[in-house]
This record gives C-alpha cells, structure tokens and sequence, in this order.
C-alpha cells in the first residue's frame, strides 16, 4: 500500500492518510518441506513486511508450491517477453 497522503505533507503535524493498494511482490522460500511452511513464513516475514508513513507490505497468503511453479507475473513475462526480467525473490530457510 502507498499513502498518498504522505506525498504533499510537510512534515508538520499528523501525517494525512490517503492509503491505495498497490502490486504486491512475490517470494519464494527454499528448502521448506511441508511441516515448516508457517516457521520459514514466520523466520523470513521481517525481510518481507514494513509498515512506514510514506508505504507498507505485508503478507496476503502464503503455500507450499512446487520446485518448478512459477507466478503469473512470471508466465505473463515468458508469454509477451520471451524471458523473465524480474523473477521472484528469493529468502532462504535455515
């Protein structure tokens, strides 16, 4: 999400909120089998989530997916592009 508000506020008084959703980001976590889904979810969520006047993120849903499954921003790259410019990220699970 992005505050609008934020954008013409000259740092005096409260901070207007004027909150618009926005595209989100996708993530995949490696080496999780599935008895570990919501501790990789709770180890990485810190390098995923913020929460500032001007923006924040947060988690919407989160799945045990398979080794080769891409996302659709992915696919929709391979289909118009022909390659994957911006792929998901990826965090570790240790």
């Amino acid at each position: 999400m992005e505050n609008y508000g934020a954008h013409d506020w000259d740092g005096e008084g409260e901070c207007p909120q004027y909150w618009k959703m926005k595209g989100g980001e996708d993530y995949f976590i490696l080496n999780v089998d599935e008895t570990e889904v919501d501790s990789a979810v709770a180890q990485v969520r810190g390098d995923i989530e913020w929460n500032d006047i001007g923006s924040r993120q947060y988690i919407i849903g989160y799945g045990l997916v398979a080794d080769n499954f891409m996302t659709e921003f992915e696919i929709s790259q391979l289909e118009y592009d022909g390659k994957i410019a911006y792929p998901a990220k990826v965090l570790e699970f240790v």
